[in-house]
């Protein structure tokens, strides 16, 4: 794993991030690690469910649930 390590004043992190009282006008290490990799955004577009090929939804899927529904699923 790749990562930055840099010693520095405090107060080049002013506007970045909070420094706690005790750490103000001194020298601070810095270490910078990945927490994510990246991800190149997937192209927006239907799924296909194999089990409802050529199938329509209907309207009615979308309506709201009934009372009784709702109460059946504990909502």
């Amino acid at each position: 794993m790749e990562y930055v390590r840099q010693t520095i004043g405090s107060s080049v992190l002013n506007g970045i991030i909070e420094i706690p009282p005790a750490l103000r006008d001194k020298r601070v290490e810095i270490i910078v690690l990945p927490v994510q990799s990246e991800v190149t955004e997937t192209p927006n577009h239907k799924c296909n469910i194999g089990f409802a090929k050529g199938a329509e939804i209907p309207d009615s899927f979308f309506e709201p649930l009934s009372e009784e529904d709702l109460q059946a699923w504990g909502l």
